[in-house]
């Protein structure tokens, strides 16, 4: 049976000397694996649609195992992402996560959007600290994580100064710093945007500016409770890192 998807790119893998197995994270269906027979001959019409980050339309033959690709139309390639180093880190730590945090057949076509528009806007040079963020955020319940971002994690109070608690699982208001010693002292706007960003619909970011500060802070909270509650090993989250600690040396 012949499929037409909306899709993206979020893996490939070498088959033999001219066959590519592509993982498509598709509207219609969720997560795919098709073989795109001779994709790596130079002269191939499957060439381009399977390079990895590419959003097109794609046509195979569904089966129980691996579909075949037929054929495939570009619909954006996000070229300035792949022409950087920088931005080709992000974006596979963007689709190693959402590869690693779904099922294949599950379909969810907020994830798409939300992985779609992330792409979109590392394209056009927004902030990608900010967005890595975001999309991490919006990726805890999909992994069947709710931290508690409304009210304090233990008392429920809803005003006060906050930090978070890996223990607790959410904030902590400074009534009820003593339950937990090592909570991550954050600033109120850490708070404000780890919040925003769980919450926010991305389609709605306009020109955002963060402290490095604060994007230090985020990032602290938000790679702490990762390591505590997800068990997931994201590779080229390590590439990221170096990454990001040689942009500091730069």
């Amino acid at each position: 049976m012949l499929q037409k998807c909306e899709g993206i790119v979020i893996r490939s893998t070498d088959y033999g000397e001219t066959n590519k197995i592509i993982t498509l994270y598709t509207r219609e269906l969720g997560k795919v694996g098709v073989m795109a027979r001779g994709a790596k001959k130079p002269n191939s019409r499957l060439t381009s649609i399977t390079q990895l980050f590419t959003y097109g339309t794609f046509l195979f033959q569904k089966s129980s195992g691996l579909g075949g690709l037929q054929q495939g139309e570009t619909i954006l390639s996000f070229r300035s992402i792949r022409e950087d180093i920088f931005l080709t880190a992000y974006a596979s730590y963007l689709a190693e996560l959402l590869d690693k945090s779904t099922d294949n057949l599950d379909r969810n076509p907020f994830l798409f959007e939300l992985l779609k528009q992330t792409l979109q806007y590392l394209d056009e040079d927004v902030d990608p600290d900010i967005l890595i963020h975001i999309f991490e955020m919006k990726m805890l319940p999909v992994l069947g994580l709710q931290p508690q971002l409304n009210a304090c994690a233990n008392c429920g109070q809803k005003d006060g100064t906050f930090h978070f608690s890996i223990r607790e699982g959410g904030f902590l208001c400074h009534r009820c710093f003593e339950n937990d010693p090592y909570r991550l002292q954050i600033s109120p706007m850490t708070v404000k945007l780890l919040r925003l960003f769980y919450y926010f619909d991305l389609n709605r970011l306009g020109n955002i500016s963060v402290k490095q500060e604060t994007k230090n802070e985020l990032k602290m909270v938000i790679n702490s409770y990762y390591q505590e509650y997800t068990g997931l090993t994201i590779k080229s989250k390590r590439f990221l890192d170096q990454m990001d600690s040689l942009k500091g040396k730069l």
